[in-house]
């Protein structure tokens, strides 16, 4: 199955000079459009893809009624007949259901799981119970109080036989997993991997490993935004490290966009007279959502060459990142099959302050969660704010959002923050 073209060509074009953070989400989710292909795997190698189609139970999970516990299971309405005082007529264990109803007046040892017998509609625990015999015959006391039904799972209890369970566009977790297997489904048809290339450029960048000249920068943003994209099961493709040549920028980029869902490219975001990723996606494609009225991550882009997508991202680490999880995150997302990505925010108070802060403008300082002397939970703000700062993103639980119209932060005063897992990352 092809995926419907996810972009026309001035589906982006926008007044003003900088978007502001709200409106690039709305054109986002607005214009992409899902465009990986289908194939389907067995349910072992589903882990944290994307459903593609929705999954059905074509039977009752648990498929009998059956008991949740080890212990004894009996008809309630005989209890006040017999005193509590029930024969043992059978053994009833998972796996191996009773070939006759339950005698009258009488009651069944039984375990986890194991089919109730019909008859029976109650269950009383083990522990709870005392076992004598009598003329050599095998009896339990079972104690009065027990509700009828107790201990035991319906037929269905969990899933009615035709219910779905689970959406296309799921992501598949290890729970999702469990439900799928619980309906015997062995095979799932998934979204495939999106093909996304990794692009660095500066002549000042080095990989780890290589001698770093003077004035030369080892390039983290490449294993960073490598991770970040592991993390929702991308198709990488490593271009490598462009030198600041325009020629060669221009024709890297219109090679790889023939064979890729995605560019992601660090540096060259801006406008000086070495930033040639931006006068390349000018004249092989088209440029979009460029300046952004966000900090970090200002100069990011947002483009297209033919039917690939490009995201032109900071050469700024934290930059790079922050512009990932809040931008490039939710439309690989869609792209990939699944929904837009967006983070629940939480209302911590702030244990600290900013005096001036530009209005008309959001930031998103990094911040970590940690108690006061009252026992209140707060967030601390990284007290340096440079997005060349790994150590800032290394020490962080999440993000703290700070709105455009805000012009400082007061100690004590509510504020969002976006804790790293809603954004897709592992907690520390």
């Amino acid at each position: 199955m092809t995926g419907a073209k996810r972009l026309l060509d001035d589906c982006f074009l926008h007044d003003g000079d900088r978007l502001r953070h709200d409106e690039a989400l709305a054109i986002l989710k607005d214009r992409v459009r899902p465009v990986a292909r289908t194939e389907t795997v067995p349910l072992e190698e589903a882990s944290d893809r994307v459903l593609a189609q929705g999954i059905v139970s074509e039977r009752n999970i648990p498929d009998t009624d059956n008991s949740a516990v080890d212990g004894y299971a009996f008809c309630a309405a005989d209890h006040a007949a017999t005193g509590g005082f029930f024969p043992i007529s059978a053994r009833i264990a998972a796996g191996h259901p009773a070939t006759a109803p339950l005698v009258p007046g009488s009651a069944a040892r039984i375990f986890t799981g194991a089919t109730m017998p019909e008859g029976a509609d109650t269950v009383a625990m083990q522990e709870d119970c005392e076992t004598h015999e009598q003329d050599g015959r095998p009896f339990v006391i079972v104690p009065a109080g027990l509700k009828a039904g107790a201990n035991r799972r319906r037929a269905g209890e969990d899933v009615a036989a035709g219910s779905p369970i689970l959406e296309a566009g799921t992501r598949l977790r290890p729970q999702e997993l469990a439900a799928i297997a619980s309906t015997g489904t062995s095979t799932v048809e998934v979204f495939s991997r999106l093909r996304v290339a990794l692009v660095s450029t500066g002549d000042e960048l080095r990989r780890p490993g290589a001698p770093l000249p003077k004035g030369g920068v080892y390039d983290s943003n490449h294993y960073l935004l490598r991770a970040l994209l592991d993390g929702l099961g991308a198709r990488i493709t490593d271009v490598g490290i462009l030198p600041d040549d325009p020629q060669t920028v221009r024709a890297a980029l219109a090679r790889t966009a023939a064979d890729h869902d995605a560019i992601l490219t660090t540096g060259g975001a801006s406008r000086g007279d070495e930033d040639h990723l931006v006068e390349a996606l000018d004249a092989i494609g088209k440029r979009h959502l460029w300046q952004l009225a966000i900090k970090p991550g200002r100069p990011m882009n947002f483009g297209q060459i033919g039917d690939c997508l490009t995201f032109g991202l900071p050469g700024n680490p934290v930059a790079a990142m922050v512009c990932f999880l809040l931008y490039v995150r939710p439309v690989l997302s869609v792209m990939g099959g699944a929904g837009f990505a967006e983070p629940r925010r939480f209302q911590v108070p702030a244990d600290f302050s900013v005096g001036q802060k530009k209005p008309g403008r959001r930031e998103f300082y990094r911040g970590s969660l940690a108690t006061d002397a009252q026992g209140r939970t707060v967030v601390r703000k990284f007290e340096r704010d440079g997005s060349g700062l790994i150590t800032s993103l290394r020490e962080a639980d999440g993000l703290i959002e700070i709105p455009e119209d805000a012009v400082s932060v007061a100690a004590g005063e509510a504020v969002a923050f976006l804790p790293f897992p809603e954004l897709g990352l592992r907690a520390r």
